[in-house]
């Protein structure tokens, strides 16, 4: 059963009543920038097409119920409680409900519309973006809750209001210190596109891909090591850059350029100065991967995302030694680049293949999981895809 179907069903058989539509909004795979998106940088992601749906129903008692196929239990509020629940939310309902029901907070709270002036809606949930693989799960239920609210309740937010909201859910809401690049990129997916986002001022442009074209596909090599982006590690990075800007005199890393990286060793302790220098050189190989597909294509891009991994691995340690091993693997059987993706500290690995060697690299990353008596991973092709939609 696909996910929309599952979506329609667990609607139906929760509330009693056939879906008024589903909506959907994909994962996402960045393929370089990695903790550029909350230091106003740049970042190259691009939606999958694994995608979160939402099938709605319309109440009238001005309630919210929201369920999911990965938790059994249906949570229901009123809408106007929804501001007693957030921003501050003590635990009165469990974590992956406070996605959807963040989104719905958030929605009201940017439109300035009251609970009362909104219908009461049933949404049931199901999925089939990895969770904890660093595919961005959170910001397709983000996305998919969004653009079904914004349609059912006549909203009439654009994509680049909506993924702001999403942001501001899983920021106040969850709790997560995470930049907007996730969101951004489940909104605004192309299909064999990424979209370069200037973090600052939300500019975003399409770049082509050319995967396709070029006989080449994305290996994304999960390594199962689960992470929690509102714990721990990612506050901790967060921290460390928004003392590096400090030291530098700056509003954030984007204004820190490669040239200044002399001078910033001189200021800061090392640890904080190589996180500073990950922030910086990966602003700027996002820049260069864009100049590199533009001018000469995807097969040209290997030497940046190996270039990459290894900022995140040294600089910023936010790599595993399942990551580790997962990128060397891949590059031993013939990959063109790899490269962990997402937070980091478990998740998932990418890897630039020729289509025809896409076993080739699997089978070495299994064999190489294997023999470091490592779990293993569970592995697939990801394909640029389009964003948040209504589906029917």
């Amino acid at each position: 059963m696909g996910s929309a179907t599952a979506a329609r069903a667990l609607l139906t058989e929760v509330a009693g009543i056939e879906p008024v539509g589903t909506w959907s909004a994909p994962g996402r795979v960045n393929l370089i920038g990695e903790h550029t998106d909350y230091n106003d940088g740049f970042v190259l992601p691009f939606a999958i097409q694994q995608r979160t749906h939402v099938a709605l129903g319309t109440r009238a008692d001005g309630r919210i119920r929201v369920v999911s196929t990965f938790d059994g239990d249906a949570v229901e509020v009123d809408l106007a409680a929804l501001d007693e629940l957030f921003p501050a939310n003590r635990g009165e309902v469990p974590e992956w409900a406070a996605y959807p029901l963040g989104v719905a907070w958030a929605l009201l709270r940017r439109t300035g519309r009251s609970a009362v002036s909104v219908t009461g809606v049933d949404l049931a949930i199901a999925s089939d973006v990895p969770i904890g693989a660093g595919l961005s799960s959170s910001a397709a239920i983000e996305g998919a809750v969004a653009t079904t609210l914004n349609d059912a309740w006549g909203l009439g937010l654009d994509r680049v209001a909506l993924a702001q909201v999403g942001r501001t859910a899983e920021n106040e809401a969850v709790g997560a210190p995470t930049g907007i690049m996730d969101q951004m990129a489940s909104m605004l997916g192309r299909a064999d596109a990424a979209i370069f986002l200037d973090c600052r001022s939300l500019a975003a442009s399409v770049v082509d891909l050319g995967f396709a074209d070029a006989g080449l596909q994305l290996v994304v090599i999960d390594t199962g090591v689960k992470h929690s982006h509102a714990t721990g590690g990612y506050g901790e990075r967060r921290a460390a850059c928004e003392r590096g800007a400090e030291i530098m005199g700056v509003r954030a890393l984007r204004d820190v350029s490669v040239d200044d990286l002399a001078r910033a060793a001189e200021l800061m302790d090392d640890v904080t100065f190589r996180r500073v220098r990950h922030i910086v050189t990966e602003n700027q190989r996002v820049l260069d991967t864009v100049a590199v597909l533009r001018d000469h294509g995807p097969r040209a891009i290997g030497a940046l995302l190996l270039a990459s991994h290894a900022s995140m691995r040294d600089d910023f340690e936010i790599s595993v030694p399942e990551l580790d091993t997962a990128v060397e693997a891949a590059m031993s059987a013939g990959a063109i680049g790899a490269r962990m993706t997402g937070g980091g500290f478990g998740g998932a690995a990418i890897a630039l293949v020729e289509h025809d060697r896409v076993q080739t690299v699997m089978d070495a990353a299994a064999s190489a999981f294997a023999a470091s008596g490592f779990a293993a991973p569970t592995m697939f092709t990801v394909v640029p895809s389009v964003g948040a939609g209504r589906d029917a």
